[in-house]
């Protein structure tokens, strides 16, 4: 966690250079994936809740469904992540990368 604050507040620092685009598109993308990579890992920790409740489940198949479903929401969540995080960088690149 530590790291990631620290490559965060290094991409924030980019924003007031006037170098070019560049330092500004690199902050954005910084933002934007570690948002999405929190996002990454809270969808991780749900599809472990998921198998940590199906492994408890005792059989029951109310809880059983429940913890499948928690399951799918989490690999959901996930797929949306890796899709978010390539949409972006595609995004920013081309659209901040046009002037160069």
């Amino acid at each position: 966690m530590k790291d990631i604050l620290t490559r965060l507040a290094a991409t924030i620092n980019t924003v007031g250079d006037n170098n070019s685009e560049s330092g500004f598109e690199a902050s954005l993308t910084g933002i934007l994936n570690a948002i999405i990579g929190v996002l990454g890992i809270v969808a991780v920790v749900v599809i472990i809740i998921g198998g940590v409740s199906y492994m408890t489940s005792a059989g029951d198949a109310g809880k059983v469904k429940k913890a499948k479903d928690t399951i799918l929401y989490g690999v959901i969540g996930l797929v949306i992540c890796a899709l978010a995080f390539a949409i972006v960088n595609f995004v920013i690149g081309s659209i901040l990368g046009q002037g160069q």
